[in-house]
């Protein structure tokens, strides 16, 4: 059977949707940076664990995705898409109406496994609507690419306008309307198409979300317990087993979740490492920038949020007008280490940080550059990633790259959380302390980043 595209005056329109869906997961993300210090007061929150606010829907998100892909393929992009929206909406009233740790922790959870039904199959769709047309699937991606950090760091905007003006919860409440609006135009514009006979890896699954879990909590834990700690390493080693345990029942089911061989595919893998890297980078800074404009600069919501618009503006212009044509013209692999280099020069301007520091010297210039960098890398690595794949399997390449993104996002916030933490950011009110440790967060990103760059490089030409 063939797929039922809707009419080409409609598609448009449903990419509108899709990039709306990634805009709105990866906001997710980020919405709550703002709300962080009255959250921590409000439900409790110790300084080590309000990463935790973040990484419990990253986490669920990363870990999920795999499988988000692989039921996207099976029953179809569409209907996953729809029940995304409705399990995303389930935990953002959730997480709203929280009034302790455990319960918003678990609201998180559930919109981060709304944000994998959501993630891989707006991808597929995007594909199905745009892949018979080169010219308008660069265009689609590039739309549909500049959603995800405008997204994020629009997110920090709205989170500090709701956060001053209304109260934390309606960051996430703010949901509601947009999911209920997401699910009355998916019949309207969304293509079909039939379901297929396969079966589902839901021990895989939980292996592979558990071993990431594992390994943020035992990162995370590590500054507090120490490093030398046996409780560290034991979490750890639990870690390991848990995704060793995952790589070996892909490499023996018949119908795996993630189907080892795909990596054999020139670039894909180097794709998917330049996204996780890029993840492990650019997350880290956002979250310590929100936390260094509140608690050292002395920002309220609302201008910490306003702080970050111009940084968005630029990403936002950089994917849809420069980073399509740089791509056509100097090709992928030398437009994602470009990127990934000016990302660590940003971030290596921004530890530069002071105590006595001002958003125009200190923020504005730092956060532009590595801006540049994301929309630089951030398109060419997405493509690569997903036209490396089969057809068939369009569901699971879009999942893995969204994995490979939330994963490099969750253990990168983990590992500079430890560092930042190990510098003096758990020091409130210390000014001095707190910006060592923010500052060595941002150092630690740079290099991250830096090594991407480098790692990028040697994979793409070992795939050539």
């Amino acid at each position: 059977m063939s797929v039922q595209a809707p009419p080409s005056t409609r598609k448009w329109l449903a990419l509108a949707v899709i990039a709306a869906a990634q805009f709105m997961v990866i906001m997710d993300t980020s919405i709550i940076g703002i709300a962080l210090p009255k959250m921590q007061t409000e439900l409790g929150f110790s300084p080590e664990n309000l990463s935790w606010v973040f990484n419990a829907y990253v986490v669920a998100f990363g870990g999920l995705l795999l499988l988000g892909g692989r039921l996207s393929d099976l029953l179809g992009a569409r209907r996953i898409f729809a029940a995304g929206w409705l399990v995303l909406l389930a935990g953002s009233v959730i997480a709203g109406a929280a009034g302790n740790v455990g319960v918003e922790l678990a609201g998180r959870a559930i919109q981060g496994g709304g944000a994998a039904l959501i993630a891989p199959s707006a991808l597929t769709l995007l594909m199905m609507l745009f892949g018979g047309s080169p010219q308008e699937l660069t265009k689609a991606l590039a739309i549909y690419g500049a959603a995800a950090p405008a997204g994020g760091t629009a997110g920090v905007f709205l989170g500090g306008v709701i956060t001053e003006y209304l109260s934390w919860p309606w960051v996430f409440y703010i949901n509601v309307p947009i999911a209920l609006l997401a699910l009355i135009a998916v019949p309207a514009l969304m293509p079909s198409a039939p379901a297929r006979s396969g079966s589902v890896d839901v021990f895989g699954a939980i292996a592979v979300t558990a071993g990431l879990a594992a390994a943020v909590y035992g990162i995370v834990r590590a500054p507090e317990v120490g490093w030398g700690s046996g409780q560290t390493w034991a979490v750890l080693a639990v870690a390991a087993a848990l995704i060793a345990g995952f790589v070996v029942l892909q490499s023996r089911r018949r119908e795996p979740l993630m189907r080892l061989g795909i990596f054999r595919a020139p670039n894909l893998a180097a794709a998917n490492v330049a996204q996780l890297l890029l993840g492990a980078a650019w997350v880290p800074m956002w979250f310590f920038l929100n936390l260094y404009l509140q608690q050292v600069l002395g920002y309220s919501a609302f201008p910490s949020g306003a702080a970050l618009l111009p940084m968005t503006t630029l990403i936002m212009l950089g994917m849809v007008v420069l980073a399509p044509r740089a791509m056509q013209r100097f090709g992928a692999k030398p437009m994602i280490v470009t990127g990934l280099v000016v990302l660590g020069l940003g971030l290596g301007i921004m530890s530069l940080i002071r105590p006595t520091g001002n958003f125009w010297v200190d923020v504005l210039p730092a956060s532009l550059v590595a801006a540049g960098g994301m929309s630089l890398a951030f398109i060419p690595s997405l493509g690569t990633a997903i036209s490396a794949a089969r057809p068939e399997e369009g569901g699971l390449a879009s999942g893995l790259v969204n994995v490979s993104y939330q994963v490099g996002s969750a253990v990168g916030l983990a590992a500079m959380t430890a560092v930042a933490t190990a510098f003096g950011a758990d020091k409130l009110g210390n000014l001095p302390e707190l910006t060592d440790g923010y500052s060595a967060a941002f150092l630690g990103a740079a290099v991250v980043a830096l090594a991407g760059a480098g790692v990028t490089a040697l994979t793409m030409c070992a795939s050539e």
